[in-house]
């Protein structure tokens, strides 16, 4: 990059001040990632819109690197964030930092120029192509309520029935007789409870059962889109139940109407937020939301003829997630089961299978020569799920 061309994204970018990072700390901005030296101080010359900034802590004594935490981050232009990090939580926060101290920050950048690592413009336009979709408006619906994506499942503990009891409180100083009784009851209950508590487990099932309950934090929660348990309208005919058991119109159509009525494309950027948030993010259950949604996308053959413009990007969009995605990534992972394959190939025969011969049919089936091109996935044998099943009569 030449010094004029950066003098201008200097000025017109965002940055990114991240405040006492220790060293060795993995951090990440969309596509790229590196180890946190100790002059690291941010990023300078982000381009205006929506990244992925992310980091993970490193035990240096182990020499370990912790679990992954991120965040989507909507950059103004020439607009200063600011975070620092908690030693406690291993974490970037925005707690401790006043608007006082942002304005002064912004008011000597140039002194912390030398500390500031420039944006890897060299992997922007794969960034672009994996998040064009995103919206900050997708975002507030999508992202949880913490703004944090952990890589590890946020969970907490419920408290027991004992406990719960024992943090019961009794209404009013005058106890009646069967007041009495009640709480003679319940000090037995609570005794035996005690004994059970205390005695050693007799089997795994047993020493399972005194596990606590643990339920995911609801603050850490990404709010996907919920897929629809029953594929088909209600009180239809048997006819209509066997059609959108197979075709996933119906659910497609429900996803749409309950969540992105207004605007239909923000269901691909919800499709991108999972796929990053399992990419980079490293989180599980992500995969799965994206895992689903594409099922859902590739098996609705009469929704082709309805959202012809809504397919046209979903297949630049499933273009770019193959594209830019390590070929063993696929091979270990997308295709276990072969899920991807298996998938895509409804998907193309229920292009083939339309009428005309429109740009969505001639660009669908163009992408299947490609991927059987780089990949050398068969697209023309049946799968598995309809082959004739051969039973062993001897």
């Amino acid at each position: 990059m030449d010094q004029e061309t950066a003098q201008i994204l200097f000025h017109e970018g965002a940055t990114m001040v991240c405040l006492d990072v220790p060293e060795g700390t993995e951090f990440g901005f969309d596509y790229s990632s590196w180890t946190a030296g100790p002059l690291f101080k941010g990023v300078k010359m982000i381009p205006p819109g929506i990244h992925f900034v992310y980091y993970s802590a490193r035990n240096k004594q182990a020499d370990e690197v912790g679990p992954r935490t991120g965040t989507f981050i909507n950059f103004e232009q020439k607009s200063v964030v600011v975070r620092k990090w908690n030693p406690i939580a291993e974490e970037l926060t925005e707690d401790g930092i006043s608007a006082d101290d942002v304005q002064r920050i912004q008011d000597n950048l140039k002194d912390l120029d030398r500390f500031l690592g420039p944006y890897p413009y060299e992997g922007y336009k794969k960034w672009v192509s994996l998040s064009n979709f995103i919206t900050p408006e997708l975002l507030d619906k999508l992202q949880p309520q913490s703004k944090r994506i952990c890589s590890v499942t946020d969970l907490v503990s419920e408290v027991s029935n004992t406990q719960s009891r024992k943090l019961r409180k009794t209404s009013g100083s005058t106890k009646t007789s069967e007041d009495q009784d009640e709480t003679n009851v319940s000090k037995e209950k609570d005794l035996q409870d005690n004994k059970e508590e205390n005695a050693e487990p007799t089997s795994l099932k047993d020493a399972e059962s005194r596990l606590p309950y643990m339920k995911v934090r609801e603050e850490s929660k990404i709010q996907f889109s919920k897929i629809p348990k029953q594929k088909y309208p209600p009180g239809c005919s048997p006819a209509e139940m066997t059609k959108y058991s197979i075709d996933s119109s119906y659910a497609l159509e429900s996803i749409l109407c309950s969540n992105y009525k207004e605007n239909e494309s923000k269901i691909l950027g919800e499709i991108q937020f999972a796929f990053i948030c399992f990419l980079i993010g490293q989180v599980l259950d992500a995969f799965e939301q994206w895992k689903n949604l594409v099922h859902v996308m590739c098996t609705s053959e009469e929704a082709l003829q309805n959202h012809a413009s809504l397919f046209l990007n979903f297949i630049s969009v499933i273009h770019y997630h193959i594209q830019e995605t390590p070929e063993d990534f696929f091979v270990d992972i997308l295709s276990a089961n072969n899920f991807l394959t298996s998938t895509l190939q409804e998907f193309f025969s229920n292009l083939e299978n339309m009428s005309s011969d429109s740009d969505l049919k001639k660009r669908g089936l163009k992408f299947r020569d490609y991927l059987t091109q780089k990949f050398k996935w068969d697209f023309t044998s049946e799968p598995d799920d309809y082959a004739p099943t051969v039973v062993d009569l001897e």
